[in-house]
């Protein structure tokens, strides 16, 4: 006998799914802790949205989740979700995010930039200007 709120958790789970594909980074950013928590073991889809420690990331290929392959260390498999201007770390980013850093506002132009703005021979990045 199946339990009838695991069946109505996956709906849910499928309507946040739904919802997130049509919704803007910095909508999705707002409202991250409706998104899945990862963890080692799950079977996701490209486009999945996954939260990781504060962030969230978007699933690039699918793949079965393992301890070592954690969405801040992979880029292959994991793009960064982040509002506009937020301030850069590591990780993926896609084609058109914004980021700080050094003090400067930068505009990935490439997919999949595992790159730092700004630093000397990086040009995956533009430097915004207003």
């Amino acid at each position: 006998m199946s339990n009838p709120y695991m069946q109505e958790a996956e709906e849910i789970r499928k309507a946040i799914d739904t919802f997130a594909k049509n919704q803007t980074d910095e909508t999705l950013v707002d409202n991250k802790t409706v998104f899945q928590p990862w963890r080692a073991g799950l079977q996701v889809t490209a486009g999945q949205i996954l939260r990781y420690g504060d962030d969230i990331y978007r699933v690039i290929q699918p793949h079965t989740t393992q301890d070592d392959w954690t969405p801040d260390k992979v880029p292959a498999l994991f793009v960064i979700i982040g509002g506009d201007w937020d301030e850069w770390k590591p990780g993926s980013y896609a084609k058109g995010t914004k980021r700080k850093r050094f003090g400067k506002k930068w505009v990935s132009n490439v997919d999949n930039n595992i790159w730092e703005p700004g630093a000397a021979g990086v040009y995956t990045w533009d430097e915004w200007t207003e």
